[in-house]
C-alpha cells in the first residue's frame, strides 16, 4: 500500500510561539493530518503511522514547488498575506495553482488563504469583506452537498448540528466559480467551502487551528490593535469551544483516497 504523498505549500510562517512548537505550518498540518488519519480509522486504505508522506514547500521566500508528477495532492495553507495582492510570489502561486487545476492526476486542498487562491485561479473575485473579521470557533451552515461530503462517514455529525471550525479571516471568495459545488456559508461569509469531485476541496476556516494557536494569534492581534477589546475578549472565549477540525481533516483524507 503506497503512502499518500501530500505536498504542503507553506504560504506563511506561524507566529513565533507556534512556529517554535510545530516547525511551521508544515508541522501544524502534519499534526492535523495524522490525527485525522487515526480518526478516519481505515487501516486497509491509510495506515495512520506510515500512510502519509508529507513534504513542505516554501512558496513565499524560496518560491519552490513540487513536480506535480511526484505528489498525489497539494495543500495550500492559510496566510497573513492578501490573496488578491500582486506580489511576485502570489502571482507565481496563482499560476502554479492554475496548472495543478488542469492536471487530472492531482487533488488539491485549500485552507483560508489557500481557498481564496483557488478561487482566484478559477477567475472569481477575492478580496476584503464588508462584514469584517470572522474569528475563533464558528458554525458553518452546510448545503445539502456539504452535508453529503462532510457527513458521509458520520465523522462530522451534520444531522445534529452545523460543523464548527476555527476562523481567522477578513478576506473572502465573493462567489462560486462556474461548475463548482457550494459546501456551506456563514452569516459573515457566503463562500465557506468549494468542492469539485475528484479535483479539490476548500474551506475558508482553519481545521488545523487549535485553541492554543487561536488564543496566541488573537492575543497578539488584540495587543497590536488589529482587534478591538470586545472582539479580542469574545474571540478568546469562543476559541475554547469544541470544533470539528480533526473530523474535517478526515473528510479531506477520504477525498484524497477516492479513486
Amino acid at each position: 500500500m503506497a503512502p499518500l504523498r501530500i505536498a504542503i505549500l507553506e504560504c506563511d510562517t506561524p507566529v513565533d510561539k507556534i512556529n517554535r512548537k510545530y516547525d511551521g505550518y508544515y508541522g501544524v498540518f502534519s499534526s492535523l493530518l495524522r490525527a485525522s488519519a487515526k480518526a478516519l480509522d481505515r487501516p486497509d486504505r491509510l495506515d495512520p503511522d506510515s500512510g502519509l508522506e508529507i513534504t513542505r514547500w516554501d512558496v513565499v521566500t524560496a518560491q519552490v514547488y513540487p513536480n506535480l508528477k511526484d505528489v498525489d495532492a497539494l495543500l495550500l495553507t492559510g496566510s497573513k498575506h492578501n490573496s488578491f495582492d500582486s506580489d511576485p510570489w502570489i502571482l507565481k502561486l496563482v499560476e502554479y495553482t492554475k496548472s495543478a487545476l488542469q492536471d487530472n492526476c492531482i487533488k488539491i486542498l485549500g485552507i483560508c488563504f489557500g481557498h481564496q487562491i483557488i478561487g482566484r485561479a478559477l477567475g472569481v473575485k477575492v478580496g476584503r469583506s464588508d462584514a469584517g473579521w470572522e474569528i475563533a470557533v464558528c458554525d458553518m451552515d452546510l448545503t445539502d452537498q456539504g452535508k453529503k461530503l462532510f457527513g458521509r462517514d458520520k465523522l462530522v455529525k451534520t444531522d445534529a448540528q452545523s460543523p464548527r471550525i476555527q476562523q481567522m479571516h477578513q478576506d473572502i471568495v465573493f462567489e462560486y466559480p462556474p461548475g463548482v459545488i457550494a459546501l456551506g456559508s456563514s452569516p459573515r461569509c457566503a463562500v465557506q467551502g468549494m468542492y469539485l469531485p475528484g479535483r479539490f476541496v476548500t474551506v475558508q476556516g482553519h481545521p488545523e487551528f487549535t485553541e492554543e494557536i487561536v488564543t496566541e494569534v488573537v492575543t497578539l492581534r488584540g495587543k497590536a490593535g488589529v482587534f478591538s477589546k470586545e472582539q479580542t475578549e469574545d474571540a478568546l472565549e469562543r476559541a475554547k469551544n469544541e470544533h470539528d477540525g480533526v473530523a474535517i481533516g478526515a473528510t479531506f483524507l477520504n477525498f484524497l483516497l477516492e479513486e
